[in-house]
């Protein structure tokens, strides 16, 4: 059987094996190349050759970048497939959460507890050492102000005292006392076998000293005084070696100390090694801990191999399984006794067990240390109880939440099937089961929403189908008189439009010119929109009755009868026609419905416009030299009351000169600048005014555009212009 690549592919992928993202497709080149380099530096190693070694670098740094990246891909693919689900999620949630705070704060714990046992154990053993040095002091203290009293009486400073005080206290058997008056030695005490020559006092003593000194490479607990007397200085001195005998006292029911007392050095930041280590000229790698003395930083370098000078004491047994061992140092101020150098300290490190430590700790409290016990075991039971409890309670509410989300998964495949009847168990009272409640609730909507939209959608379809009536309104195809130009441009702020405009040619030298804006918007204005159109063509091209009414102003002088279009020799007048709107929408509309209508008969043999204005904003002519007229002569509303006459006037249109006719949807829109304004649409219109009509109107509407922005446009725009020629 024939086994291809693609078959090798196919499978793989099925398996989830094939890398398909392109960090696999990264990762797994990377390994390959790893690989391949790997086996060809084993080749090499084989026959000796020198580039062997050059690969291992490139293996190395392979082998990390493809570990990284798979440990990435193998995070991706956890989280894809393990944490899908929201049980799993939780419990990891769960495990941040809870569990490893938890673990780092014990591991915190621990650690802590811990530093504070080696920190406690130094202490007891630096606590020791001090105390060491603060009796030598005192004695010290006490041993020059009595020589000093003999002095000053006269007498000769005897060491009687200070031997019989070494065959008395067991504490003064290996200390060793000096005096000096003004640099002569006037007492010298020492142990038995010790060296007969007293320390001398270096220069750099003032007037007191309590510390470890090295001398001449040993360490001493050493005490000094400077005591005036009559006649000059006293100067007494005591000293006690740091040696195996004193370890041995400061190990006593504590374990093992050890004393270092060489290999440590202080020295400062940036300083060479071989001005304060000379031993450690050779080490090239620095090793320690830094420490700040005031203004300046120093580094401990430990790089020298610790050797153990003296070691004293055992570890004690364990007392139970509890009982761990605890090891810590801790560093010693040593003063060069000859120089008053301190770069060398030295290290005591300390074995014992927490047994020790607690039986140190608690000894001062005598009887209530048992009390103290029982409250800390009583306490670690009950917090062990409450992380059970919180355990068990966290457990039943994950399941409570899990089932919840199972059933809702079920419930949306229902949904998504069509079957709005599946209904959610609702078994408790909490906010699950609101959400339940909620679903099912949500399922008996959808059906309802499904049957509105559908409605909605019919309604959506008329609309279109009345934007598309209402565009026949409109007028598409205009008969230009030979001296007057006109052009129209209407955009509803809705899908169709309260606002009007028509241009009707009346015959060969007269033009119809008419503007209007329906109270309020959509369908209802747009029906009434509907029927002032076909009421204005009706009334102005059909024969009427004749009309009595009173001569309007500006009307021609007359009987007082006035006839209409269509009659033989007779012409309607605007302000008649709007009276006869006026009636009609009065009669047939509600009382809140009403319209401004602008009407204008232009006369080619006169270059006259007589016109009539029904509440709508006047319109503009606009002159040659930037001049403007406002055409405002006519009267209120049409619609909104019974038996109104309008005024009628009429005004010659030369040539050059452009007739603005236009709806609040032009002016009013706002932003934070305030309203585009009247006075912004005539400087456009002044600056452009040669241009054609229709570039005019793309530019006023352009403008409209930017000023309202983002926004969504608030009125219709209805734009009529004319220009004589």
């Amino acid at each position: 059987m024939r086994f291809s690549y693609h078959d090798l592919r196919y499978r793989l992928t099925n398996l989830g094996l094939w890398p398909a993202s392109r960090v696999a497709r990264i990762a797994a080149y990377l390994l390959g190349l790893d690989l391949l380099l790997l086996l060809l530096k084993e080749l090499m190693g084989i026959f000796s050759s020198s580039w062997a070694g050059s690969l291992g670098g490139w293996v190395t740094f392979l082998s990390f970048a493809a570990f990284v990246l798979y440990t990435f891909l193998g995070y991706r693919w956890l989280k894809a497939k393990i944490l899908w689900r929201l049980r799993n999620r939780l419990i990891v949630t769960y495990m941040f959460i809870g569990v490893i705070p938890v673990v780092l704060l014990v591991t915190l714990a621990l650690g802590s507890f811990y530093l504070f046992a080696g920190q406690f154990a130094t202490f007891i053993v630096s606590s020791g050492l001090n105390s060491k040095l603060e009796s030598l002091e005192a004695a010290n203290s006490a041993i020059a102000h009595e020589i000093g009293a003999r002095l000053q009486r006269g007498e000769k400073a005897e060491a009687a005292a200070v031997e019989g005080l070494r065959q008395t206290d067991p504490a003064w058997a290996d200390r060793e006392v000096s005096a000096w008056m003004n640099g002569k030695v006037v007492l010298h005490s020492s142990p038995p076998g010790a060296g007969s020559s007293p320390a001398a006092v270096p220069a750099h003593f003032k007037s007191s000293f309590r510390n470890v000194v090295r001398d001449h490479n040993q360490l001493f607990l050493r005490a000094a005084e400077s005591v005036p007397v009559s006649g000059g200085r006293l100067i007494v001195l005591s000293s006690e070696p740091l040696d195996q005998h004193l370890l041995a006292e400061l190990a006593a029911d504590l374990g093992e100390v050890t004393l270092f007392a060489t290999g440590v050095n202080l020295r400062k930041v940036g300083q060479p090694e071989s001005d304060s280590s000379p031993s450690s000229a050779n080490n090239t790698s620095e090793v320690g801990a830094n420490s700040r003395k005031p203004g300046e930083s120093y580094v401990l370098d430990t790089r020298q191999t610790l050797t153990p000078t003296y070691t004293a004491g055992t570890i004690p047994p364990p007392t139970g399984a509890g009982d761990r061992q605890v090891k810590f140092p801790t560093s010693i101020q040593v003063v060069n006794w000859e120089t008053g150098d301190t770069s060398n300290p030295a290290v005591i490190s300390v074995q014992t067990r927490v047994s020790k430590l607690y039986e140190r700790l608690f000894a001062a409290l005598g009887d209530f240390a048992p009390s103290i016990e029982f409250f800390l075991l009583f306490m670690a039971i009950v917090f062990g109880v409450i992380e059970i409890l919180a355990l068990l309670v966290g457990t039943r509410l994950t399941r409570t939440v899990t089932k919840a989300v199972a059933q809702l998964y079920a419930a949306t495949k229902h949904i998504n099937r069509g079957d709005f009847s599946h209904r959610i168990p609702v078994t408790s009272s909490d906010q699950l089961a609101t959400l339940a409640y909620s679903f099912n609730s949500m399922t008996a909507s959808i059906e309802q929403l499904i049957e509105e939209q559908k409605e909605k959608q019919r309604l959506q379809n008329e609309l279109t189908i009345a934007h598309e009536v209402q565009e026949q309104l409109f007028p598409k195809e205009i008969s230009q008189l030979e001296s007057l130009e006109v052009h129209g441009f209407c955009r509803p702020a809705r899908t169709v439009s309260g606002d009007y405009y028509d241009f009707l040619t009346i015959n060969s030298d007269k033009l119809l010119l008419a503007v209007g804006d329906i109270s309020g918007k959509g369908i209802s204005a747009a029906l009434l929109m509907a029927t002032i159109h076909s009421a204005v063509r009706a009334y102005s091209i059909q024969s009427l009755p004749v009309l009595r009414e009173q001569v309007a102003v500006g009307a021609v002088a007359g009987s007082g009868i006035m006839t209409v279009s269509g009659l033989p020799g007779g012409e309607v007048s605007p302000a008649a026609l709007l009276s006869l709107l006026n009636h009609q929408l009065y009669e047939s509309t509600p009382m809140e419905k009403y319209a401004t209508l602008f009407l204008g008969f232009y006369d080619s043999q006169s270059r006259r416009i007589t016109y009539s204005n029904g509440g709508h904003l006047p319109p503009i002519i606009m002159g040659e030299d930037g001049g403007l007229r406002r055409l405002d002569r006519g009267g209120t509303v049409v619609g909104l009351f019974d038996s109104l006459s309008f005024e009628e006037a009429s005004v010659p249109l030369e040539a050059g000169e452009i007739f603005l006719a236009y709806s609040d949807g032009v002016t009013e829109p706002e932003n934070e600048f305030g309203e585009f304004g009247e006075h912004r649409l005539i400087e456009l219109v002044r600056e452009n005014r040669h241009l054609p009509l229709v570039r005019i109107t793309e530019i006023v509407t352009a403008a409209v555009d930017d000023w309202i922005g983002p926004h969504e446009q608030p009125d219709d725009v209805t734009l009529v212009l004319a220009r004589a020629r």
